[in-house]
């Protein structure tokens, strides 16, 4: 009897054991079976473009004379940037009254070449202001502005930026100012393009503004090295008393719709802050939404810091969107793969 259940209890691990090895064969992956892949998070800590600052932010103390322009370089670099973007009126003074004009400007550009060089930062675009009205319905005054333009795209190419910033103000006719733009910007862009400089249209006022009619000049100059620099805050269409500055808005074109209208033509975007709450969030502009907008466009290169506040000092005003830009950036850089 105890011989027989022995043998019993054999044969019934036996089977067991068999059964076990068959249950897990079956389970087990096939050879050439896919299998199926775990997601995993990747977190970027980086925004997904680069920074660099607009010397407007610190035109206050450059007109003041607490810091001279030639020194740009050397200030961004201090306040941790790598990318800088001049501002033309700026260094007027230093060459305009010059014995010889030309030889200064030339004296100039060679100094901030230097210094870009000595300090480390990527000169990466020329705002240029007060040469000329680019969309004047004047032939002639749009020639002479073409021509003023001109040593400025010389500059870009010998300080190794990529563009130059113009403006559009000319007429109040819609259809006068879009013909004369077009004509003003091909002048200047053809030129341009065989020193391999972009020319780049902010919406800088009145009819620059209106991201709708830009586009459509845009379209009708169709050329590589012409495109747009969207700036977040620069949208008013028409102020008090017809003034172009220092005068309240009365008509301002929505600003997320402009931005997006502008952003396939986009070879530069403009971050313009005025004022942050306790959190650090700008108060007149939603970043958030802004910089989701720039995103979605596929646009990866620089953003240009412009701090026109009063709130705080320059310096602080600039940190603080700086600290925004990456904030924002940062978390629309998050991606699951």
């Amino acid at each position: 009897m105890n011989l027989f259940l022995l043998r019993a209890k054999g044969k019934s691990a036996s089977f067991m054991l068999l059964l076990f090895v068959l249950i897990s064969c079956n389970n087990s992956p096939k050879k050439n079976e896919p299998q199926a892949e775990t997601a995993t998070v990747e977190v970027n800590k980086e925004p997904f473009f680069k920074i660099s600052l607009a010397q407007w932010s610190l035109h206050e103390p450059i007109m003041e004379g607490s810091l001279d322009p030639v020194d740009f370089a050397e200030k961004a670099r201090e306040l941790g940037f790598e990318g800088i973007e001049y501002v033309s009126q700026l260094y007027t003074s230093k060459y305009k009254d010059a014995e010889d004009p030309q030889a200064a400007f030339n004296a100039l550009i060679d100094t901030l070449k230097q210094k870009s060089e000595e300090y480390n930062v990527r000169n990466v675009l020329i705002m240029v202001d007060n040469e000329g009205d680019l969309a004047s319905p004047d032939a002639s005054a749009r020639e002479e502005a073409i021509e003023n333009h001109k040593k400025w795209v010389d500059a870009a190419q010998k300080l190794g930026c990529h563009s130059i910033r113009v403006n559009l103000f000319g007429s109040e006719d819609r259809d006068i100012w879009r013909n004369s733009s077009v004509a003003g910007l091909k002048g200047i862009s053809e030129y341009a393009a065989g020193k391999n400089i972009n020319v780049l249209v902010e919406n800088h006022g009145y009819l620059s503004s209106d991201a709708k009619l830009l586009v459509e000049v845009m379209e009708e100059v169709n050329m590589e090295n012409c495109g747009t620099l969207p700036d977040f805050g620069n949208f008013c269409l028409r102020r008090e008393n017809g003034e172009l500055w220092d005068a309240p808005c009365v008509k301002e074109y929505p600003k997320y719709e402009g931005v997006a209208e502008m952003m396939p033509y986009a070879k530069a975007v403009s971050a313009k802050t005025f004022a942050f709450n306790e959190e650090g969030e700008e108060t007149t502009i939603d970043y958030g939404r802004m910089m989701n907008i720039v995103k979605d466009a596929g646009y990866n290169s620089y953003i240009g810091i412009e701090y026109e506040g009063t709130g705080l000092p320059p310096e602080e005003g600039i940190l603080a969107t700086r600290e925004l830009l990456i904030k924002k950036g940062t978390n629309l850089n998050q991606e699951i793969q």
